[in-house]
């Protein structure tokens, strides 16, 4: 009964014993030095009102008057041929055999100065 006793008692004064240090601050041995006047930095806060437009905002619309070069068509197809590249890469042998038939398609070597170059 004296040991459970004495091992309960060492373990909570264990457990009670963890200590906290805290530490200093880290001070920027570079200071702040801003590139804009209080005026500009005043003058687009006043665009921003204006606009009523908060880049810092949670709620700010980045793609809000994004207006694409390509068509729904394009993208699509584009998608496509990307996606079983992209499912060869992802394999289970990381794309070795893609390449692999990739490489016997390729452009033969060319012939240069008596060194082969390959393409």
């Amino acid at each position: 009964m004296n040991r459970y006793l004495i091992a309960s008692v060492l373990a909570i004064a264990a457990a009670a014993t963890s200590v906290a240090f805290a530490d200093d601050i880290t001070v920027d041995p570079n200071p702040f030095a801003s590139t804009l006047t209080r005026g500009e930095v005043n003058a687009q806060l006043q665009q921003y009102r204006t606009a009523r437009v908060n880049p810092w905002a949670t709620s700010y619309n980045q793609l809000a008057g994004f207006k694409s070069s390509r068509t729904r068509a394009e993208v699509t197809a584009e998608f496509l041929q990307a996606r079983d590249e992209v499912a060869a890469l992802n394999g289970e042998d990381s794309g070795a055999s893609w390449l692999a038939a990739q490489a016997r398609h390729a452009a033969p070597p060319v012939a240069v100065g008596g060194m082969l170059l390959a393409h």
